[in-house]
């Protein structure tokens, strides 16, 4: 496995690759990365899995992954949509998705991942959601000073052409779908305007 390559930019998204890298399990054989844009997460990946995987509805995105991660053979780029695209039932000992989900229908793209994961793995979605309640409101506005002076501050960017798409489930929403579909999830919001998802499948 080799190291991960140096950070080439930075945004809100880049900031959780330290939690999701950390989620890996010991000894990952397959991993996959559900929204895998140009590859920075999936590289990153590669120090930590043997095998990784990158999916993207993109097909500007996965030509730039390939052409980002030439000469990496442990690494595969799949251009499709997730819920169809052809990838392999129980194939991945680490499934992981960065603010890709609210892009997808979330109950049939959160069932998919639980359903490409072997049993024993780990799934880590990180994304987007939209404020509803008084309470996520409030969050919002206490952390808004500190989202600005960090974005300002790490010079926030991203990859040119990246698709974009406003959330249309709250936070609220997604809490509760999460827990029906993945029992025992662990569920976080963060402060700059994420949330994350953190399962293990059942052994067995």
């Amino acid at each position: 496995m080799r190291q991960a390559d140096s950070e080439p930019y930075w945004n809100t998204n880049v900031a959780r690759h330290p939690g999701i890298l950390s989620a890996v399990p010991e000894g990952c054989g397959d991993a996959l990365d559900v929204g895998c844009g140009d590859g920075l997460l999936a590289r990153k990946l590669t120090a930590r899995a043997k095998r990784v995987t990158g999916v993207d509805s993109s097909p500007e995105m996965i030509a730039r992954a390939r052409e980002l991660s030439a000469g990496q053979p442990e690494l595969t780029f799949v251009e499709g949509d997730f819920l169809t695209a052809a990838l392999p039932v129980e194939g991945y000992d680490f499934v992981c998705s960065v603010s890709t989900i609210h892009h997808m229908d979330f109950d049939a793209a959160l069932i998919r991942m639980r359903e490409s994961l072997r049993p024993g793995g780990t799934l880590v979605v990180v994304g987007l959601a939209r404020e509803a309640s008084p309470a996520e409101w409030a969050a919002t506005i206490a952390a808004a000073p500190l989202v600005r002076i960090t974005k300002v501050l790490r010079r926030a960017r991203g990859p040119e052409g990246m698709p974009v798409a406003e959330p249309r489930m709250s936070y609220g929403q997604v809490r509760a779908a999460a827990r029906r579909l993945l029992p025992g999830v662990r569920y976080r919001r963060h402060v700059l305007r994420r949330y994350s998802l953190t399962w293990t499948k059942p052994d067995g």
